[in-house]
């Protein structure tokens, strides 16, 4: 008798079930942050080579 009272007290309770949503959407929210960080990242680069390549082919004017 003590083992399902336990087991109906343990069902009953709903404290930890708080917990684990913001653990959830926590997880979901970094997951989605490094996706965003890796995406930015790649265009970032291809970018920066293509600025550096018109920077080293552009000639500067010294004179008036």
């Amino acid at each position: 008798m003590k083992f399902f009272k336990l087991t109906k007290k343990f069902h009953d309770e709903e404290d930890g079930a708080v917990t684990v949503d913001w653990v959830v959407l926590t997880a979901a929210v970094v997951g989605l942050g490094a996706a965003a960080l890796i995406m930015v990242r790649e265009q970032t680069g291809t970018l920066t080579s293509k600025i550096s390549s018109y920077l080293n082919t552009a000639s500067v004017k010294t004179t008036f």
